[in-house]
């Protein structure tokens, strides 16, 4: 694992995009900071930008860089939550403009399975998590699933096709820094 996380950190690093598995399911993803990484993969999914994607990220260290100010029922959420959860917080900073959503939000992710917390660690930066189809078309449970369009239109393909990821989407959580909160995917 430890050669993949070096090669995929290589190629973020330039600017490409990878394919690699997540704690939920197989994502392309890329440096959350670099706006024209972000834009190919808007660009390989067939997805407007006014779509916006997820991040991970490893702890709150890097949390507190992207958002001055965190609502404490997020920790409750974190700290509660059983299978991957997704929070929506309002105005992120020192991320891709293209990766903000229309109302100033974005969604991100607190990850602890190895390969991306690894890959994160090395990274220093959020990276950008999105399922790995094109825009429309079902989420691949598995890495067989994946259509050849989009596994010829990344940089990277992590070789972990044999881990086992969960399969399904995370848990997604909007909450505003007026303490409102709503359910978008349970």
């Amino acid at each position: 694992m430890n050669q993949e996380i070096i090669n995929a950190f290589e190629v973020i690093k330039n600017g490409g995009i990878i394919l690699y598995p997540t704690d939920t399911v197989w994502g392309i993803g890329c440096d959350a900071t670099n706006p024209e990484a972000v834009a190919k993969i808007y660009q390989l999914k067939q997805r407007t930008e006014s779509k916006s994607m997820i991040c991970l990220m490893n702890g709150e260290k890097m949390m507190y860089n992207v958002f001055k100010e965190i609502p404490e029922v997020a920790w409750q959420i974190l700290d509660l939550s059983e299978k991957p959860t997704t929070l929506i917080l309002d105005n992120p900073r020192n991320v891709a403009p293209n990766l903000i959503a229309e109302d100033q939000s974005l969604g991100i992710r607190l990850v602890k399975e190895p390969f991306c917390f690894k890959l994160l660690e090395r990274m220093k930066k959020p990276l950008v998590s999105t399922s790995a189809n094109i825009s429309g078309q079902p989420t691949p449970s598995s890495f067989k699933e994946i259509s050849p369009e989009i596994i010829k239109g990344v940089d990277y393909v992590v070789n972990l096709q044999h881990e086992k990821i969960a399969g399904k989407p995370s848990t997604i959580i909007k909450l505003t820094n007026d303490s409102q909160v709503k359910v978008i995917r349970k």
